[in-house]
Parts: structure tokens; C-alpha cells; sequence
């Protein structure tokens, strides 16, 4: 069985992984825990604990439980107390490293219990603050802070030095493929290549690196990209030529949809292929698509069956 370790961050992750899960492979996820904003935010300053949230769903994307073990987990709070709009998921997370001092052990803890199709990590059990550098000069500092700012970023890094756990390193050197993304760009995926042994160890890697391309642009982090943009940033914090094949749409989305989004400035990131080509990249291109309370999304079972049919085809 293959040993395939994604790296990413927020909804995006959770979206491929609910896909893949479905496939004969060994999944190892690698999640940012520098979000500081709404339930995990909190819990961060108030218990000096990394971010829990893309944990919690990452979690519930990978498990195989009762449907009412995922509402529980997903369960939001809305009362007019200290509790309100925490994530009962986080809350359980937060107890369970206040009781083993550890958030990765505390994942392996939750695993078991939910009967995960692979395995869950923190990127690192530090306290993790993002700082951007905007194009502009100026300097921005925590992931939300970021993401509301909606400004053009030049590159991004962790405020203090941020080391990755050592199962982190040892899931990317033993992994065949090694998968970025879906998820923000500077704020989901970057975030997972700002250490220097993840960067050394991703060097050294013979494994194919695949990069599944969002769907749309984000305000303040891609606009106006095409994949190949996409494509040069990760490199440039990695080396040229490092990722080798991109996962990307060419679906059509339908003129309404285009217009809500339009609102948000963005709009879909169209796939350069000439460009692509001289830079090395493979393109495994197709309508992944799909509408979902009028919001792009990827179509999961198609995306992950499109990354496994690459995995199947003997180039990993």
C-alpha cells in the first residue's frame, strides 16, 4: 500500500481527505496549526495550545463513525456564555492535551476512538504565529488578520522560529507521494514548508510532489494567478522544479455563481499549460466541480479518484 502524506490546512484538506479515504492507501495528513481566529483563537491564548480546528475536521473527514459522532464532534455552541461558538471537537482536543501534555499523542488518543482511515499530525507542537510581508512593504501579523486584510502578499513566515515535529519529518521521508493542498496558498499550504528539516527532507525525497490547484482565486493571496503561479510559489520556498505534477480544473462554473463571486474578487484560476510545460509540471486536468450552497468546492470522490488513478498508473 502506498504511503501518501498530504500537507495543507483549513476546509480544502478536509474536502480531499473525505475523498481519498475511500481508496487502498496509507494517508498521513499534515495539518497547519497556525489559525488564530473564532474557537480556535480562543483556545489558543487562553491554554498556549497550537490551533485545533482544521484538526477537528480533518478528524471527522477521516473517520469512520456514526453520523452522530461527527454532528457531536462538529457541534457548535450558541449561547450567551463563555461557550459560546466553540467546537465541542475543539474542547474535547483541548482536554485531551491538557491531560497528556502532548497534542499529537492526544490525536492518536481521538484516532482510535474514531476509527480514523489514517493518521492525523500537527505540523509542530509550538506556538505557531504567521507574519506577512505584503507587496506593498507593510507587515501583517496572525492567519486571520491576514486573510481579512485581503492585501497582496510578497512571502510569508512564522513570527518565531517554528519547529516541525519529528513525526512530521519522518511521515515526508518515508512517504511515495507527497500531496499539497487543496487550501490557501499562503495560509494553508505554505505554512507546512516554513522549517528547515521539512525543507531539507522534502529535498532529499524521491517521492513524486503533487499540487492540487484551488478551484477560485483569494483575495489578497492569488489574484490574477494561473496554476503556474500557483506552481513558482511553492517552489520558491522549496527549489525550481520541485513540484512534479498539478491536479487542476477545467470545468466550467456557471455565470451566476461567477457573479457572487466576483463581489469577493475572485474568479477562477485557469490552467497555463504552456507554461506548466516549460517549468516540467504534469497536469492532471478535469471538471472537479461542484456547487454546494452556491459555493465552489471540489468534488471529492472525483478529485481523489483522479489523484489514486496517478498512483494506480505506476508513476508513484
Amino acid at each position: 500500500m502506498k504511503k501518501v502524506v498530504v500537507l495543507g490546512g483549513g476546509t480544502g484538506l478536509s474536502v480531499l481527505l473525505r475523498g481519498l479515504k475511500l481508496f487502498p492507501i496509507d494517508i498521513t495528513a499534515i495539518v497547519s496549526v497556525a489559525d488564530d481566529g473564532a474557537s480556535s483563537g480562543i483556545l489558543r491564548k487562553e491554554f498556549n495550545i497550537p490551533a485545533v480546528g482544521d484538526l477537528r475536521n480533518v478528524l471527522v473527514a477521516l473517520s469512520e463513525v456514526e453520523p452522530l459522532v461527527e454532528q457531536l464532534l462538529q457541534y457548535r455552541f450558541h449561547t450567551d456564555s463563555d461557550l459560546n461558538n466553540h467546537a465541542m471537537g475543539n474542547l474535547l482536543l483541548t482536554a485531551l492535551f491538557n491531560i497528556t501534555g502532548n497534542l499529537t499523542t492526544s490525536l492518536e488518543s481521538l484516532s482510535k476512538i474514531l476509527n480514523l482511515k489514517g493518521r492525523v499530525l500537527p505540523f509542530t507542537e509550538e506556538e505557531a504565529i504567521l507574519v506577512a510581508h505584503t507587496k506593498d512593504g507593510d507587515v501583517i501579523e496572525g492567519e486571520s488578520s491576514i486573510t481579512k486584510a485581503g492585501r497582496c502578499i510578497d512571502y510569508i513566515e512564522y513570527k518565531n522560529k517554528v519547529r516541525a515535529t519529528d513525526q512530521v519529518v519522518k511521515a515526508i521521508k518515508n512517504a511515495d507521494l507527497i500531496i499539497f493542498g487543496i487550501g490557501s496558498l499562503y495560509t494553508s499550504v505554505i505554512p507546512n514548508l516554513l522549517d528547515e528539516r521539512v525543507r531539507n527532507v522534502l529535498l532529499k525525497s524521491k517521492a513524486k510532489k503533487m499540487y492540487v490547484c484551488n478551484i477560485m482565486t483569494e483575495h489578497g493571496e492569488t489574484d490574477g494567478f494561473h496554476v503556474s503561479d500557483c506552481v513558482r510559489e511553492i517552489n520558491s520556498y522549496i527549489a525550481d522544479n520541485f513540484i512534479d505534477v498539478v491536479v487542476a480544473n477545467d470545468g466550467k462554473i456557471s455565470d451566476d455563481i461567477l457573479d457572487l463571486y466576483k463581489v469577493e474578487f475572485s474568479e477562477p484560476i485557469t490552467i497555463d499549460r504552456d507554461n506548466l510545460y516549460e517549468m516540467g509540471v504534469s497536469i492532471i486536468e478535469d471538471n472537479y466541480v461542484s456547487i454546494n450552497n452556491k459555493q465552489v468546492r471540489h468534488d471529492y470522490i472525483k478529485t481523489a479518484l483522479a489523484i489514486f488513478t496517478y498512483i494506480a498508473s505506476g508513476d508513484v
